[in-house]
């Protein structure tokens, strides 16, 4: 067992059954001065330092002075890629939009033609390295997506690397059925045959072989309609693919509504969004997921994470982490662009990354919140006056130690 003393502020504490949404994300269940208790790889006890429990034959962690907390849960991420876009970044530099770069053959086309053309063994070996990476950086829960394939052979490649991941790392790792990220060159005269082969061939396929827990669609103008997504999510539901969704990143074309009537647990992106998305989504179990490093990479608007949040809404947010939009997987970042850049309360970020995310993954149960029998996934930050602290210093590294499923890192 492990006992980890003097904690100056444990967050997130307590039972979570459900998304914590609108005005209740401002407030932080936190316990000063406290204590937590590991045995093996769970969170055995927790509470005030002069309530523990007279323990013996334990390992003694000191955290004078230090923050615990758990894991950042980041619900989107395309962390399965073959090589960085760094040509595409200067060319926006040099004044080329997303969508000009993307007519021209970049993009996310781009990123098919090289992922095609690498071996299943290259792709989980630098895999490894990226999502070893993320892990030092604090994330102990992650959902990956396909969708740089595009065909049947190179959306299973990608999707048995996430399989391979999920052996190889003892954290919560999920897997999305993106084959609806673009239509393929070799489809591009043909875009209804595509749509065909992703629900008569994919969509049944890896569902059988258990190669994907989710099914997403990039509902955008340019790349999905409403009507294309609304088949695809239907396909994916009759073989059991609850959605979550990419909508709203560049223009609101009723992609939320479609997408909370298929009962998504996410809609990702919502960088633009409308009175009647929001109407959408109250009442519904829909997930917003906000995704501020994409916003900062591609220097668009920012999903105004207040109007969702004042309309008594939960919300998660995640990296985005991808080749082309988001080459950034930090979430410790992310904490910090919540409260910069979408005026979120620190309270209100550290929500959004650690239980909502764990929600927008339907991993709650498992992870996201110090709460007796969930895994012992827990950030030891470096001294701090408070946790205000961890987005008002970003940039600088203010983890000390990790512990995950019980063990230091």
């Amino acid at each position: 067992m492990k006992l980890i003393t003097n904690i100056h502020q444990l967050l997130v504490t307590g039972e979570y059954k459900a998304p914590v949404r609108g005005k209740a994300m401002s407030q932080m269940p936190y316990i000063s001065n406290a204590y937590l208790l590991i045995k093996e790889d769970r969170i055995h006890d927790y509470g005030a330092m002069q309530d523990i429990p007279a323990i013996t034959n334990v390992e003694i962690i000191d955290a004078t002075g230090k923050i615990v907390l758990p894991m950042w849960c980041d619900s989107h991420t395309h962390l399965v890629y073959a090589t960085g876009r760094e040509d595409e970044f200067v060319d926006r530099i040099n004044g080329l939009s997303y969508e000009e770069i993307a007519k021209r053959g970049g993009g996310i086309l781009n990123s098919v033609a090289r992922l095609r053309a690498m071996s299943e063994d290259a792709l989980f070996e630098d895999a490894t390295k990226r999502l070893e990476h993320l892990i030092s950086l604090g994330t102990g829960a992650i959902e990956i997506k396909s969708g740089y394939g595009l065909s049947v052979a190179a959306e299973k490649k990608m999707l048995s690397v996430i399989a391979r991941l999920k052996t190889h790392f003892d954290i919560p790792i999920k897997a999305t059925l993106l084959g609806a990220h673009a239509i393929p060159t070799e489809y591009k005269d043909d875009r209804k045959a595509y749509i065909q082969l992703i629900i008569k061939e994919m969509i049944p396929a890896f569902a059988k072989d258990n190669l994907c827990d989710f099914i997403d669609v990039f509902c955008e103008s340019g790349y999905f309609t409403v009507a294309e997504m609304e088949a695809i999510l239907e396909a994916g539901k009759a073989h059991g693919l609850r959605p979550k969704v990419h909508v709203n990143q560049f223009n609101a074309i009723g992609g939320i509504a479609a997408a909370v009537k298929y009962d998504a647990l996410s809609v990702d992106h919502l960088e633009e969004l409308v009175t009647e998305d929001i109407d959408a989504l109250k009442g519904s179990n829909t997930i917003p997921v906000a995704l501020p490093g994409c916003s900062f990479f591609l220097s668009i608007p920012y999903t105004p994470a207040r109007q969702l949040i004042d309309a008594g809404l939960p919300l998660a947010i995640a990296t985005d982490y991808n080749p082309g939009s988001a080459p950034s997987g930090n979430m410790n970042f992310v904490v910090a662009q919540a409260c910069i850049q979408l005026n979120m309360t620190p309270e209100e970020a550290i929500t959004a990354a650690t239980i909502n995310g764990a929600f927008a993954m339907d991993i709650a149960s498992e992870t996201g919140s110090i709460t007796k029998g969930k895994k012992a996934n827990l950030i030891i930050t470096t001294p701090q006056k408070s946790y205000n602290t961890i987005p008002y210093r970003f940039g600088h590294h203010q983890i000390e130690q990790l512990i995950l499923n019980g063990k230091r890192l």
